[in-house]
């Protein structure tokens, strides 16, 4: 059964008493449905990377609730280590925290914590490893002579291991070339289909978030000011560039051959969309010629 994370009324306040007093959080409220990809999209300072670190326990909130299945992730304090096993945190560029002196020592870092058997171990690495598509070759080899793409790969692998429940990412694929962003997003949505886990990404691509995240959650200025589905936020694109963010790259071009007369809709935010939809134009164009 999935599990559901949800934001209640939660604020947060750097250095609090002091003269460098700085609200990241303002009576925030939102869902990330059980089962879904949500993504969490934001302007820089708008108060994201702080929510994510909320919502295993990392940072407590001053007022608010994190809750877990419906229960506030911090009623028990005691039991937060196993809080941080359902709900798997990726920070942002993950390869730095690699240590082990191999990729398979790396990954069953989380595991080993949880207290498993080395059988149980042993098959979670191989598991997570296959997800984000490491070859078996790789795991006897120390993460340090791997790429970078191979690297963020064995850190995301490592998390995947201990089979959260819910699978947070900080801009999972930052800094990576595009098929190294199609690697990692393709590996994240696997592990959701098969786990059927709760999936929030942060990221600032909106192409990504158009074509992998069921929902979005928009923050700007440390409040959330829009939630639905990519194609409800998508529509708000006046609204989204005002607050310093933007429509895919797509979606810009059909409004573009819409003012130049092509009667095509605008309401579209994939590649694979826009290529049904000018080949529904242009099947139409031949039925008139």
């Amino acid at each position: 059964m999935s599990t559901k994370l949800e934001v209640k009324n939660v604020s947060y306040e750097y250095s609090p008493n002091t003269p460098f007093a700085a609200s990241a959080l303002t009576d925030v409220s939102c869902a990330f449905e059980a089962g879904m990809i949500t993504g969490l999209i934001g302007h820089t300072g708008s108060g994201k990377s702080t929510l994510v670190q909320m919502l295993n326990g990392l940072l407590r909130p001053v007022s608010g609730q994190i809750l877990l299945d419906g229960r506030d992730i911090w009623e028990n304090p005691k039991q937060l280590s196993r809080v941080r096993y359902r709900v798997g945190l990726v920070f942002q560029y993950p390869e730095y925290q690699l240590f082990e002196e191999t990729v398979s020592a790396d990954i069953a870092y989380g595991p080993k914590n949880m207290g498993l058997d080395g059988a149980e171990i042993d098959a979670r690495v191989r598991e997570a490893a296959e997800f984000v598509g490491l070859e078996a070759d790789l795991l006897d080899k120390s993460p340090f002579e791997l790429s970078g793409g191979q690297k963020r790969r064995v850190a995301i692998a490592g998390i995947l291991a201990m089979r959260p429940e819910v699978l947070v990412l900080d801009e999972p694929a930052a800094g990576l070339d595009p098929i190294g962003r199609e690697t990692i997003f393709d590996a994240v949505r696997a592990y959701q289909q098969a786990r059927e886990a709760t999936v929030i990404i942060v990221s600032h691509s909106m192409e990504d978030m158009a074509k992998y995240a069921e929902r979005l959650v928009v923050m700007s200025e440390s409040r959330v000011i829009l939630a639905g589905t990519p194609d409800e936020i998508f529509r708000r694109a006046d609204l989204l560039c005002s607050i310093g963010l933007d429509v895919p790259q797509i979606t810009r071009t059909m409004m573009r051959l819409s003012e130049l007369g092509l009667p095509c809709r605008t309401d579209i935010f994939t590649i694979e969309a826009a290529k049904e939809e000018i080949l529904r134009l242009w099947g139409k164009e031949r039925e008139n010629a």
